[in-house]
């Protein structure tokens, strides 16, 4: 065994990175990364006890060479005896539609491909081939960017897969139960780098020893890509000022990964205190996220939006502490941030939810529902009893049954807490409309014999003032019957003596 071969077996066990008797995935781009860590792969298969399936993505960027590379690949892996996926994306017509630039694209492409790949081959994990070099460039474009301290991690032996706007992998690896010690989720695919304490010389001699002859790329050498200018251009600088610099990245990677590790931990420990999930929100209660230490604070506000966004791409440190700025902010404040990511700060709470998907409706954790980005409703619409009546982002179904005979319905599905009422039909009558709230609306809240003005009933319901006119008003005639996802009025209520029940229901409509 050379020792190129034992720093990869050993990083691999260091990191339980190759269970044994699992099936791998291996990105192979046609470079002698990729090549060099195919071919260790397959040497020490059978005492790894993995099966290899092999996986190349033609980005058609670079015309025949492109093509020579996927012919290149697919003859390697048949002269190793292993099968080979090949695929092709176009990679040029993705980054016009997202407008973002051509490394994004294309690695958002290339794992959306692995994970495909994956997913048929009944894989959950995949290998790809970077290396030191790789890491100590990662650290430095991090730095570059403006990151916290999880960007200065850089490249870690193990990680989640990414999932790019072209799609999930999700449904492909749900009975997935492969997890890293200490991680706060489960993700279903795992990007694994066995190469991470090889250099890119003993690489290449590595090939050299194998007479492996890898691809060059073209396009590495050109400098509009960023992560070229900083291997061509920045770091040949930077070790002129200090010629281990590379070193000094890597421990700098290694600090902030353990301290990275600890705060995870911490907020793991105090995630169910501090917040309530609901629908497609998170909400963080602000006095309790508020006395914890800022760098608590911090991950936390990161783990609510990657449980919002599925992951935290594109969101910076000064977004997060744009965020955190909301925890001494006056209730209503908001902030708007990338991917539609939309923040805002209730009595108790900071609501944290995506206007991608606008309009649910989400319960704090004070026990409040609150409403983000509802439509605001404008006159007056009658509603069908019984039927369907479709409103501007609503669906509201109304239906009338005995009381002694008919099972309640099924309060879930796409009805959320609150948007589901049981009335006295006797009392609400049949010609129903809803309406968004007026001045001087009065009504008799549940369990209340007098009647309450709907502004103060907001208020002591401590519903955001931004929030107030998207709330729908049912009404009979003149009289308030029920203030949707809050209270139904007194007068309206199931009895005893109740014969027949109105239930309606709203959900939603997808936009």
């Amino acid at each position: 065994m050379s020792g190129i071969e034992s720093k990869v077996l050993s990083l691999a066990k260091q990191h339980d990175l190759i269970p044994f008797g699992e099936q791998l995935v291996v990105g192979v781009s046609g470079g002698a990364d990729s090549v060099c860590l195919l071919h260790v792969l397959t040497r020490y298969r059978e005492e790894l006890g993995i099966g290899v399936h092999v996986a190349h993505l033609n980005h058609q960027l670079r015309g025949a060479e492109s093509d020579g590379d996927a012919k290149y690949v697919a003859d390697l892996a048949g002269s190793l005896g292993v099968p080979i996926t090949v695929g092709k994306r176009d990679v040029a017509s993705y980054r016009s539609m997202l407008n973002c630039s051509v490394e994004e694209a294309a690695r958002e492409l290339r794992y959306d491909f692995l994970a495909e790949v994956a997913g048929d081959a009944g894989a959950v994990r995949v290998a790809v081939g970077h290396t030191r070099d790789d890491a100590v460039e990662t650290i430095l474009m991090h730095i570059l960017r403006g990151t916290g301290t999880s960007g200065l991690r850089g490249l870690e032996a193990c990680s989640p897969a990414p999932v790019g706007r072209c799609g999930s992998h999700s449904s492909r690896f749900e009975a997935s139960t492969h997890q890293r010690e200490g991680a706060a989720t489960t993700p279903e695919l795992w990007v694994i780098r066995p190469l991470l304490d090889l250099g890119r010389e003993e690489i290449l001699r590595y090939c050299d020893e194998h007479q492996l002859e890898p691809r060059v790329d073209s396009s590495n050498i050109c400098l509009s890509f960023f992560r070229n200018r900083i291997r061509l251009e920045l770091l040949p600088l930077l070790r002129k000022y200090n010629p281990s610099v590379d070193e000094a990245l890597l421990r700098l990677a290694q600090i902030a990964s353990d301290d990275w590790s600890f705060i995870e931990r911490q907020a793991a420990n105090v995630w169910a205190d501090v917040s309530r999930e609901e629908g497609d929100a998170v909400h963080l209660h602000k006095e309790r996220v508020k006395s914890l230490p800022a760098a608590l604070q911090s991950r936390l506000i990161r783990l609510a939006v990657d449980k919002v966004l599925g992951d935290t791409r594109d969101i910076e440190s000064r977004h997060i502490q744009a965020i955190r700025s909301l925890l001494r902010k006056a209730v209503g404040r908001r902030v708007s941030l990338p991917r539609g990511l939309m923040c805002q700060t209730g009595y108790d709470t900071i609501a944290i939810a995506s206007v991608a998907k606008p309009g649910h409706i989400y319960q704090g954790v004070d026990g409040v529902s609150q409403w983000a980005s509802a439509p605001l409703f404008q006159g007056e619409s009658s509603l069908t009893l019984p039927g369907e009546t479709l409103l501007p982002g609503w669906r509201v179904l109304a239906s009338v049954g005995h009381r002694q005979t008919d099972a309640v319905p099924s309060r879930g599905g796409e009805y959320a807490a609150g948007l589901v009422a049981e009335l006295d039909f006797r009392k609400t009558g049949a010609e129903l409309v809803v309406r968004q709230r007026r001045p001087g609306d009065r009504f008799y809240p549940l369990g209340m014999s007098k009647p309450k003005k709907l502004q103060d009933f907001m208020v002591d319901a401590k519903v955001p003032a931004a929030w107030r006119d998207h709330i729908p008003v049912v009404c009979a005639a003149e009289q308030i019957i029920w203030v949707v996802g809050w209270r139904i009025d007194d007068r309206v209520k199931v009895t005893e003596g109740t014969e027949e029940v109105l239930l309606l229901k709203f959900a939603r409509l997808p936009l």
